[in-house]
């Protein structure tokens, strides 16, 4: 039985006029012959270049000055390595210092894909059938380099989106790292990152049970000046700090709007990107509070690590790696509420099929349960979920993918038990969305994927990304889609 599916004519497309302002270093000694020639010109001629750069740049930053003088304070070892005197030197010159250190990132500029959706917090002032939704895309840009943005728009008792009007600036976030790790845990997640145990053991010994982030840095950069050190003990040194950047707390100034609000890659874990955030409006039972969480992968060309964000109003957000057997390779979804009194969680650890884990711990998870295998032609070569599972009076509703030939992806969807949700009521046969000839072209063909549906008017709107390139998104009438999975089995 195939359901109708109504493809909405909203598309989230690229745009490479949105741009954040880079931190950019060229290495050491470029950097000291760079900061010299700007120490050698007088007073009037810093500041005609500076006011050069202002005229051409300001209007498309908020407060870039302020860009500048923090880039510059980034490179003041390496100033005070030239003996020059930081305090000394002038405010304009250390803006004019910054500003060749700064670069223009077009976020958007190759593809806006990945969507999902969640309720607002604010739902005041709707009529009856209206809900304001926020819409997260992963965003890349040059070098494929992913980062997190949003779009706010109102669903209408029709179905019918209206997407509000993006900011003009782009803000990314002020970053503060944990201070005080557990040792145990930290040592725990190494092991899971499989770092070389040796190489753990001569920089772990010594550390306390509850350990500071100077303390462990300072150790670590001690070691790494040493001319001798081998290639395998430097890798192994980079992922401990590697591992330690990745705990960090995000915070934006109130006076952006949440489309200019970026998550870009900011710890050395996702340096690589930032990628196919599942967001989730989590309602604890336990003491009635909501809070918004993700799951995402981190990548940093190398590694992938998953990676938990969570916050309650989108200004604040705190980032922490995901622990455990159960967190490992990508596609983990958490459910919108507790099960028993546990968390819960979907996976993809052996990256062919889907998993279940339970946790006491949001940031623990062990003990995957195998939920389903690839069993139509569409999906033989994996099967995976398109965001968190969705509540319904039948049953949790999980929007899946599946791999069939030609690497080519489709959306489908199973039903699972509410109290149980190991037990599959249903599946469907058939895809719920496939590519169409028109949405077959991109930076990726054959891909339609999603990381987040909603239900709204009794109907499932699932936002879902166009080849790796563009965004739009479906209705089903829900009625429909559970009584298909239902006959299904």
């Amino acid at each position: 039985m195939r359901v109708p599916i109504i493809r909405k004519n909203i598309i989230f497309t690229p745009d490479s006029k949105r741009v954040v302002a880079r931190y950019f270093m060229n290495g050491d000694e470029r950097t000291q012959q760079m900061v010299m020639r700007i120490m050698m010109l007088d007073e009037k001629q810093v500041l005609e270049t500076l006011e050069q750069t202002l005229r051409e740049f300001a209007r498309r930053h908020r407060n870039i000055s302020s860009v500048f003088l923090k880039h510059c304070e980034k490179i003041r070892p390496v100033i005070e390595t030239m003996q020059l005197d930081y305090d000394a030197i002038s405010l304009d010159r250390k803006m004019l210092i910054g500003s060749y250190c700064t670069m223009e990132y077009a976020i958007e500029s190759a593809a806006i894909f990945n969507p999902s959706i969640i309720e607002d917090f604010d739902q005041t002032g709707l009529e009856m059938g209206e809900k304001r939704v926020i819409i997260s895309f992963r965003a890349t840009g040059e070098g494929h380099i992913s980062s997190i943005v949003f779009r706010r728009g109102i669903l209408d008792r029709n179905n019918n989106l209206q997407v509000m009007k993006i900011g003009h600036h782009i803000d990314k976030a002020e970053i503060e790292h944990k201070t005080l790790y557990n040792k145990e845990r930290f040592l725990m997640k190494l092991y899971e990152m499989h770092t070389d145990d040796k190489y753990i053991a001569q920089i772990m010994q010594d550390l306390p049970g509850e350990f500071e982030y100077a303390v462990l840095k300072s150790m670590v950069k001690t070691s790494l000046s040493d001319p001798s050190i081998s290639q395998e003990r430097r890798t192994a040194l980079e992922e401990i700090i590697w591992l330690a950047n990745s705990f960090y707390d995000l915070s934006f100034k109130h006076d952006s709007d949440i489309t200019e609000r970026v998550i870009f890659p900011i710890s050395e874990s996702e340096s690589r990107g930032i990628e196919d955030a599942r967001f989730v409006r989590f309602d604890d039972d336990h003491d009635d509070s909501h809070r918004v969480m993700a799951t995402y992968t981190a990548y940093n060309g190398h590694t992938i690590l998953p990676k938990l964000i969570s916050t309650e109003d989108f200004y604040t957000f705190r980032v922490m790696p995901l622990h455990g057997a159960g967190a490992q390779n990508k596609n983990l979804a958490l459910f919108p509420r507790k099960i028993k009194g546990k968390y819960a969680m979907l996976s993809r650890i052996d990256g062919v099929n889907n998993y279940i884990m339970y946790s006491d711990r949001v940031t623990q998870w062990n003990t995957p349960i195998l939920l389903q295998e690839p069993r139509f032609a569409w999906e033989f070569t994996q099967i995976g979920n398109c965001g968190s599972p969705l509540w319904t009076t039948e049953g949790w509703l999980v929007i899946t993918h599946g791999v069939g030939t030609m690497r080519r992806y489709c959306i489908g969807a199973s039903l699972f038990d509410l109290d149980d949700p190991s037990k599959e009521i249903g599946r469907l046969k058939e895809p719920l969305l496939s590519p169409l000839e028109d949405e077959r072209e991109g930076y990726v063909p054959n891909v339609v994927y999603s990381c987040g549906a909603i239900i709204h008017n009794n109907s499932l709107i699932l936002p879902y990304a166009v080849s790796d390139y563009s965004s739009t998104y479906a209705v089903v009438d829900l009625v429909d889609l559970l009584m298909a999975l239902k006959s299904s089995k």
